[in-house]
C-alpha cells in the first residue's frame, strides 16, 4: 500500500530529528493561541479502518481509512489504563464521585488538542437553558431534537452508563480522557453499551422523549467531576462551533445558575497577561450574571386558577400564549386545571 510506505517513512524521519527548544516565553503564548482557537463540528463518516501504524509514541496510532485517508489517533487500549478511565468508575449512577469531591477552583481544561475530534450534538437555539427553571435546577440545556433522529457523541471517550435513569428517560454517559462527561438524555433508543469506546460524530443513540419530557428533544449536560456546567461555555449551540480548544473554568461556574456570559470570554483574549484586570473583568461579569439572573426572577409571573379559568382566558389576561403556558409550566393543552394551582405565565 503506497500511503503507508509513505506514511512508514514519515514516522521514522519525524523520530530522527531533534527539535531545539523554544524559549518558555514564546511556548507559552504558542500554547495560549492554540488554546483560544475554535473548533468546527465534524460527524464521523463510518469509514471502516484498513492497518493501523505505530508511531513510536504506544499511545499513539496512525490510523489508516479504507477510502485512502488517514488520522491520528490514541489507542484505547493504553487509554483504558489512564486514572481517569479507572477512578470513580460506575456504571449505574450518574455521579458517582464521593460528596468529598470538591469542585476546583480554577483550572484550563484542553477539550480538543491535534489528537481528538469534535462533533456538535445540534446546531440549533436551544429550547431551554441551564440553571433554575420551574423551582427546579436545570443541570443542562435543551436542544430541539425530532425523535429518531441520530444523537452523536459529542468528543471522543468511553461509555460509562447506558441505561433508563427516572428523569432523564433513555441516558447515555461518555467520559472524555480529560476527566469531563456528556450527558445524552431524553432518547428513544440507545445504540452503546457501558465500556465501549466511542469516537467524536459515532451515533451514541436516537433522539426521543423519554422520562420526564413534554416533547421530543435532547437533554445534553457537561460535568467535571461531578460538578455541571453550562455546555454554552464549551459550545456555540447557533454556529456549532466548539469554542475554544481549552477551557479555563473558574469555580463560580459550577454555581447552579451560573450561565455563559460572553463578556468573560471577551476580556479572556483581551487581557491575557494582566492578573488584576482579568480579576476585575470576572469580578464584574460575575456581578452583571447576578443581575441577569435576578432580573429574570423578577420578570417571572404565576397566576392562580379559578373558577371557570381555562388557558385561553389566561394566555389573554397576561399578553403571552396557551402554547407558552404548557412550555413553562410542563403540560399539555389538554390538561385538566386545578383550582387552585399556580401555573407560570412570564
Amino acid at each position: 500500500m503506497k500511503i503507508k510506505t509513505i506514511l512508514t517513512s514519515t514516522i521514522i524521519l519525524l523520530s530522527s530529528i531533534t527539535l531545539s527548544a523554544a524559549p518558555f516565553a514564546e511556548v507559552d503564548s504558542l500554547r495560549h493561541a492554540f488554546g483560544r482557537e475554535s473548533v468546527n463540528s465534524s460527524k464521523n463518516t463510518g469509514t471502516p479502518y484498513a492497518d493501523t501504524l505505530d508511531t513510536g509514541n504506544p499511545g499513539v496510532k496512525v490510523v489508516l481509512y479504507s477510502n485512502g485517508t488517514w488520522a491520528y489517533k490514541r489507542d484505547p487500549a493504553v487509554l483504558a489504563k489512564e486514572k481517569v478511565f479507572n477512578e470513580y468508575w460506575d456504571t449505574n449512577v450518574t455521579n458517582p464521585y464521593r460528596d468529598d469531591t470538591k469542585a476546583p477552583e480554577d483550572i484550563h481544561l484542553w477539550i480538543v488538542d491535534t489528537l481528538d475530534s469534535y462533533c456538535c450534538p445540534n446546531k440549533t437555539t436551544p429550547s431551554s437553558g441551564y440553571g433554575y427553571r420551574h423551582g427546579r435546577r436545570h443541570t443542562g440545556i435543551d436542544l430541539p431534537y425530532p425523535k429518531g433522529t441520530p444523537v452523536y457523541a459529542t468528543f471522543d471517550g468511553k461509555v460509562r452508563l447506558s441505561d433508563y435513569v427516572g428523569g432523564y428517560g433513555n441516558l447515555v454517559i461518555i467520559r472524555h480522557a480529560n476527566g469531563l462527561e456528556t450527558f445524552y438524555g431524553h432518547l428513544s433508543e440507545r445504540k452503546v453499551i457501558p465500556g465501549q469506546w466511542v469516537q467524536a460524530g459515532e451515533v451514541i443513540g436516537l433522539g426521543g422523549s423519554t422520562g420526564r419530557s413534554t416533547g421530543p428533544h435532547l437533554h445534553f449536560e457537561t460535568r467535571y467531576r461531578g460538578y455541571s456546567i453550562d455546555p454554552s461555555w464549551l459550545i456555540d449551540f447557533e454556529t456549532g462551533a466548539l469554542r475554544h480548544r481549552m477551557l479555563h473554568i473558574r469555580g463560580w461556574y459550577f454555581n447552579p445558575s451560573q450561565r455563559y456570559v460572553q463578556s468573560v470570554d471577551d476580556e479572556d483574549a483581551i487581557l491575557e497577561g494582566d492578573e488584576k484586570a482579568r480579576i476585575e473583568a470576572e469580578e464584574k461579569a460575575k456581578k452583571l450574571a447576578q443581575e441577569r439572573e435576578r432580573a429574570a426572577q423578577a420578570a417571572i409571573k404565576y397566576h392562580t386558577v379559578r373558577s371557570g379559568d381555562t388557558l385561553s382566558k389566561i394566555a389573554v389576561k397576561y399578553h403571552t400564549t396557551v402554547r407558552n403556558i404548557c412550555r413553562l409550566n410542563g403540560i399539555k393543552e389538554t390538561t385538566t386545571l386545578q383550582i387552585g394551582r399556580k401555573l407560570r405565565v412570564r
